[in-house]
């Protein structure tokens, strides 16, 4: 089973060096974090010459962006503090997507819009949920309902919601986070199988 990493990044310490420690001089930096592309080759044949591209995933305004979510109640979220997401949440999907779907192998191309694919197929998704719910210990909850369009016709070959979960283990930012990528690297190996399975 593929352990799921968290990386940090570092330079978001180090653009700001000593900042925190001036009077005045501002809020200390936020702790940023990436998630975890799912890698893996997946067992089949070559579809060499089939090419995918990878739409940036829609959202609605609260996970479309830099805050780490947290979902306090069924009507109320916060961002958790102190955190931001290293980029544009569905930006960061996104790619994610496209290198888990490289990493099986079995497809001649897989791209985002503009890198000059011949496409085949695209993969349209939509964050419906990617935060941590509070109580009992907290549990991130991620949900990506993904379309297969077939680009030759317009229409669309296959749609379906996957959803995953994993308790907070750890402490802090980072535990939070993690939990959410361990739940992302479960729904994206659901997506990986489904894709490959349905062209």
């Amino acid at each position: 089973m593929m352990r799921s990493t968290v990386r940090a990044c570092a330079f978001a310490l180090m653009i700001l060096p000593g900042c925190a420690a001036l009077p005045g001089g501002g809020p200390a930096p936020l702790d940023t974090f990436d998630l975890t592309a799912y890698r893996a080759e997946a067992p089949g044949p070559r579809r060499g010459r089939t090419q995918i591209l990878v739409a940036e995933p829609s959202a609605l305004k609260a996970l479309d962006g830099e805050n780490i979510v947290i979902r306090t109640s069924p009507g109320a979220i916060e961002y958790l503090g102190g955190a931001q997401w290293a980029d544009r949440l569905p930006r960061i999907v996104q790619a994610r997507l496209v290198e888990s779907l490289q990493a099986t192998g079995r497809l001649g191309g897989v791209g985002k819009p503009g890198e000059g694919l011949a496409i085949d197929y695209q993969v349209i998704a939509e964050i419906r949920a990617f935060e941590v719910r509070v109580g009992g210990g907290g549990r991130a909850e991620v949900e990506l309902y993904v379309k297969l369009l077939n680009d030759r016709n317009g229409v669309v070959r296959a749609a379906r919601s996957f959803a995953a979960s994993a308790p907070v283990v750890g402490a802090g930012n980072a535990g939070h986070v993690d939990a959410l990528d361990r739940a992302f690297a479960q729904a994206t190996q659901e997506i990986v199988g489904w894709v490959l399975g349905s062209i």
